[in-house]
């Protein structure tokens, strides 16, 4: 067997041990500490964003922004279906309802047609949604504009899950400070990683002060320990925030990369009628965290054979994300689309493959992927 090459993996900058030993030095290894101050006040340098709180995962940023909203028990919540399940699992753990809406090519996020269809249905049953959380996916920002004038017509807050998406733009801002609270993943796979954690971000500072009491167990601030709501465990660690301010130094260099490994697919397959990349929107800037195409339905080769072939010599890719409706835990839940039949996320899931975008892949590596490819077809 060759080397391994994934799909995407951790990328070390060199800057980390530098934050990681002061933490230890200092005994600074538990929660709390100057590396996760330090981190949160360069994410707000880096986004724009008035205020940031560190946390153990994107999922669990997701999960106390819905709480910040108001989202409780029999609430709806409006998501993107073409997405990882991790968007949408803490709409169940607040109690709420989710209903999926369905994608559009031009971006591969959110549809405001469809988003639409959905704010129709609910005037109808009288039951209104209480935050769309709307996800940028691969790495490409949803069109906030077009989404917002639906949404600020009934008055619904969005919720941006960034988490794949750190250092693109729409429209000159930076993504997760587009709509009312954003977050962050710091997983392994991202684009900058703190082997696991997370970031919730606003503009709106009171939405991080209670994000902050609930994620330190809800501990009211009295010389004995007095809790009078909900807490969590959902603090970053000060040495996990010393790996993030490192991969921070690097972020913008780490899109180059990304952007250079969806350049040479393009080049490579532009001979081949049956692959299409994903489309790029010319609002904002990408950061390309997946190289992602699609084959064409007519196609004799099927993206299962793309991935079945680079496992032979040892490399990762996978399917795109199968959408939430067709998930089975999320199967009663309500789904919306634009189109009348084969919605956009199921043929996206059906026809679309994430190639290898690990930045660490050199010349020769890109070369052998495209070989073994275009050997395909």
């Amino acid at each position: 067997m060759s080397k391994r090459i994934y799909l995407a993996s951790p990328h070390m900058s060199g800057e980390e041990m530098k934050y990681i030993n002061e933490a230890f030095e200092t005994n600074w290894v538990a929660p709390l500490g100057p590396n996760v101050n330090g981190f949160e006040k360069e994410m707000c340098e880096y986004t724009g964003a008035k205020a940031a709180t560190a946390l153990v995962s994107g999922t669990s940023a997701i999960h106390l922004a819905l709480k910040c909203l108001g989202v409780g028990q029999g609430d709806v919540v409006f998501c993107s279906s073409l997405t990882f399940s991790a968007t949408a699992n803490p709409i169940i753990y607040q109690g709420a309802e989710p209903v999926f809406i369905d994608s559009n090519y031009a971006t591969w996020n959110m549809c405001p047609v469809a988003l639409q269809k959905a704010f129709d249905d609910a005037e109808k049953c009288g039951k209104m949604p209480k935050v769309v959380l709307v996800v940028n996916l691969y790495g490409q920002s949803a069109d906030y504009d077009a989404l917002k004038v639906v949404c600020n017509k009934y008055n619904v807050p969005i919720v941006e899950d960034a988490a794949e998406s750190l250092g693109a733009t729409y429209k000159g801002k930076q993504t997760g400070t587009i709509g009312d609270i954003g977050i962050y993943s710091f997983n392994g796979n991202k684009i900058i990683t703190t082997s696991g954690g997370g970031m919730m971000v606003s503009n709106n500072e009171e939405y991080n002060k209670k994000v902050l009491f609930w994620a330190t167990q809800s501990r009211e601030n009295v010389r004995h320990y007095e809790h009078k709501d909900l807490g969590f465990n959902y603090r970053m660690s000060n040495v996990v925030a010393g790996i993030g301010r490192g991969q921070l130094k690097v972020l913008n260099d780490r899109i180059d990369k990304k952007r250079e490994i969806y350049e040479a697919y393009k080049d490579g397959f532009k001979d081949i009628e049956d692959i299409d990349m994903m489309n790029i929107a010319d609002f904002g800037k990408v950061n390309y965290w997946l190289s992602c195409a699609t084959i064409k339905k007519n196609s004799k080769i099927k993206p299962l054979d793309i991935i079945l072939a680079l496992e032979k010599h040892n490399i990762e890719s996978r399917h795109v994300w199968k959408p939430m409706h067709r998930q089975p835990f999320f199967s009663e839940y309500k789904f919306f689309s634009s189109l009348e039949e084969e919605s956009v996320s199921d043929d996206l899931f059906n026809r679309g493959i994430c190639l290898p975008s690990d930045t660490k892949m050199d010349e020769y590596d890109m070369k052998n992927i495209i070989r073994i490819i275009k050997n395909l077809f």
